[in-house]
């Protein structure tokens, strides 16, 4: 006899998701993942018979075996005796003419087994496991079905894996959760599904929580990384205990408020990156739907001369090239071109034509000079405001989702080995540099005060 299977919320919103949608679910540790999984291979079998053909894939045999385990429980449930598993090829046959492949990926050659066959729903589970995405990519090439099957990809995965990055990258800071977002690599519409283990009402909680804090004792990152599936942790990482995707991340603004204090940050570089954020400071008030205390910052827009392969290479644009870029990007948000740039803008030195900043202001975009001070001052004011962030009656750093260099860079940049208190300056620092400038802006106007934070 069938029995009732309950779901915690997570699979709920899971199940609930439109079809048409790809799913990254990336939340913490014990959020009922696997499970959502099954449940979507499950629903996908009954919708469309004999018609479903789904590979669920893991890197390793042995995370198979846990995959394993979670169907042989569902389906047990659902159809008793009468769904058939073979352990050798590792192929759920169900009633309804359902086929469901359990398999393994892990190098080019494991693809072969896959060349050429047709499936209908690929679910990928622990994505994080594979430091590049590439195999992952190719594998969307066996999905064909007729027009009446939508084919689909679920992809789950924990933060702090070797994949982290690019899956971060990818799926987690382009929209917020639950919100559809178009993904240019495989130009699907997605969402970003997280769970965390606080949420799962199907385990003991206390209990869990207990083992993850004794496996990582001194690796305090990645416990809140499993924990609250915290995309913006990376261990070690300069900004690991004060950047919170949770509470840093904003989705992109469609409009700038009236009564704001807006200006540009820049770091120029031609064979390095350039980079220039729109900064906008709160008055204390609510902006689309968010209230922003007062102080509070908001890096708005962001424009990146970056090579997309080396996030530490710019495009040699020439500071023309670049203005032009920034006036556009201003023009698009109605406020003026004008902000601190680092000092390097205004050196002379081999300019005939004046210095950088000079050639900016012939096309109409202005800065000053940054207020550097001691590096370690405006790390220590940039951390600050980072760990403010979603305090009711404090200032706090807020990130726009828009400003994709920023997120592909700052979670993940080193401490100096030989000077921990700083950030290695080797590493792509330019987005960090820039909202530090931004951050450290003293106002130029006589009689008004410097930010106040």
């Amino acid at each position: 006899m069938a029995q009732t299977i309950e779901l915690n919320e997570f699979q709920q919103n899971l199940l609930a998701a439109p079809e048409e949608l790809d799913v990254f679910a990336g939340g913490g540790r014990g959020g009922g993942k696997s499970f959502g999984l099954a449940l979507l291979a499950l629903r996908h079998c009954e919708q469309y018979g004999e018609k479903a053909r789904v590979l669920y894939i893991r890197k390793s045999y042995a995370g198979l075996r846990d995959f394993e385990l979670v169907t042989r429980e569902l389906f047990g449930m659902v159809y008793g005796t009468t769904a058939r598993y073979n352990g050798t090829e590792h192929i759920w046959k169900l009633p309804n003419g359902g086929y469901i492949e359990l398999g393994q990926l892990e190098t080019q050659g494991d693809y072969a087994k896959y060349q050429g066959r047709s499936f209908t729903l690929l679910l990928i589970d622990e994505a994080g496991q594979y430091a590049q995405p590439d195999l992952l990519d190719i594998m969307r090439s066996n999905l064909r079905g007729s027009k009446e099957i939508p084919i689909r990809v679920v992809m789950a995965a924990n933060p702090g894996g070797p994949g982290h990055h690019w899956i971060a990258k990818r799926y987690v800071f382009q929209a917020g959760p639950w919100k559809p977002f178009l993904e240019s690599k495989s130009k699907r519409h997605w969402i970003y599904a997280p769970s965390t283990f606080d949420k799962n009402q199907f385990i003991d909680r206390d209990q869990y929580r207990n083992q993850l804090e004794s496996a990582c004792p001194s690796d305090p990152e990645l416990l809140r990384a499993w924990l609250f599936g915290d995309w913006a942790v990376n261990r070690g990482a300069y900004f690991a205990t004060v950047l919170d995707e949770h509470r840093n991340a904003v989705d992109p603004w469609t409009a700038m408020p009236e009564n704001w204090d807006t200006w540009l940050a820049h770091d120029f570089g031609s064979s390095a990156p350039s980079v220039t954020y729109i900064m906008a400071q709160s008055p204390g008030d609510f902006h689309e739907g968010k209230f922003y205390p007062r102080g509070s910052v908001v890096l708005v827009d962001e424009l990146a001369a970056v090579q997309r392969d080396n996030l530490n290479k710019g495009l040699n644009w020439t500071a023309a090239t670049t203005a032009e870029g920034i006036t556009e990007m201003c023009q698009q948000w109605g406020i003026k071109a004008k902000g601190v740039a680092d000092d390097a803008c205004f050196a002379r030195q081999g300019y005939s034509s004046g210095s950088i900043a000079d050639e900016f202001a012939r096309k109409q975009v202005y800065f000053t000079p940054a207020k550097k001070a001691d590096r370690i001052t405006g790390w220590n004011l940039m951390r600050r405001l980072m760990g403010d962030a979603g305090k009711l009656d404090v200032p706090g750093l807020y990130i726009s989702r828009a400003c994709t260099y920023f997120w592909d860079t700052l979670p993940y940049l080193a401490r100096d080995q030989k000077r921990v208190e700083d950030l290695d300056s080797t590493g792509p620092d330019h987005g960090a540099d820039a909202c530090r400038y931004g951050l450290m802006r003293l106002k130029r106007t006589a009689g008004v005060e410097p930010l106040k934070v």
